[in-house]
């Protein structure tokens, strides 16, 4: 079993991974490598000048493997509620995880399948922490945003959920600030 399951790799999920696995989480990406940022050139993403979405996704992905994640290229079928945790499946494994962060764009399937609540504006209700209805599955970028979609937003979407994984685990807020002497040496 891991700590956090990610089902998705645009910005909102690769932060998310990013942020977990960095804090010693044990983090399991799944990742068709469908996100709409491969369409996009970012001019507006803070602290990038510009960028193809396929060089920041490359990038981003690879700062989260670095920091030990563990990416799965294939598609989630189901994400089911077992007891104190979630079974993610695709069509070859089950994988059991304490926590799920769902990053999949517009699409809500895997939501509206484990019966978290949407809004009037059919949208997933989240709270501030990106924390659904459903207790420790979290709704990230557009999955809780109607026609609000930006891939700085999306990624702070993740890194909020994750925040909050972490306050959960340690029993208090947790605060993810690096200072210069906590660069790795990579």
């Amino acid at each position: 079993m891991v700590d956090v399951a990610i089902v998705g790799g645009g910005p909102a999920g690769l932060s998310a991974a990013l942020f977990a696995a960095k804090n010693g989480l044990e983090t399991v990406v799944f990742d068709t490598d469908e996100s709409w940022v491969h369409k996009a050139h970012l001019f507006n993403y803070p602290g990038i000048r510009s960028i193809s979405g396929d060089e920041f996704l490359t990038l981003t992905r690879g700062q989260a493997e670095d920091r030990g994640a563990i990416f799965h290229d294939v598609e989630v079928t189901a994400v089911e509620q077992s007891d104190d945790s979630f079974v993610v499946s695709t069509d070859d494994d089950d994988h059991e995880a304490d926590y799920v962060v769902l990053a999949t764009g517009a699409n809500r399937d895997l939501a509206t399948d484990l019966d978290c609540e949407f809004t009037d504006e059919d949208v997933v209700d989240v709270n501030l922490d990106m924390e659904t209805s459903l207790e420790d599955v979290y709704a990230t970028g557009a999955m809780g945003r109607a026609e609000k979609w930006q891939a700085a937003i999306a990624a702070g979407d993740g890194a909020a959920a994750v925040l909050d994984i972490l306050s959960k685990e340690k029993g208090e807020y947790f605060h993810d600030f690096d200072t210069p002497a906590d660069v790795p040496d990579l």
